[in-house]
């Protein structure tokens, strides 16, 4: 088996999701805050681009609304700072 470049981004992408949920479950992030919803993103991301080279439909599906709840997050986070929430 060869390791392909994207086989490595989607690797990393899965490491920033784990990651996140570990220090999430260790109390070293809050879901509240930004850099959660970030990190959610940045992951799935990653995982999608190496899906446009082996597909995975199933796969895809997770990691499309993993990104998309994450950036509705993402949005919520910012809408409640510019409203001057939460400060």
């Amino acid at each position: 088996m060869t390791i392909q470049w994207f086989d490595i981004v989607g690797a990393v992408g899965v490491a920033f999701i784990i990651g996140t949920y570990l220090l999430l479950q260790f109390e070293r992030l809050s879901s509240d805050r930004p850099l959660y919803s970030v990190l959610n993103a940045a992951g799935a991301s990653l995982i999608i681009v190496s899906l446009f080279f082996e597909f995975n439909l199933s796969a895809f599906v997770v990691e499309f609304f993993w990104l998309l709840i994450s950036l509705f997050g993402i949005g919520k986070f910012a809408m409640r700072s510019g409203s001057g929430a939460g400060k």
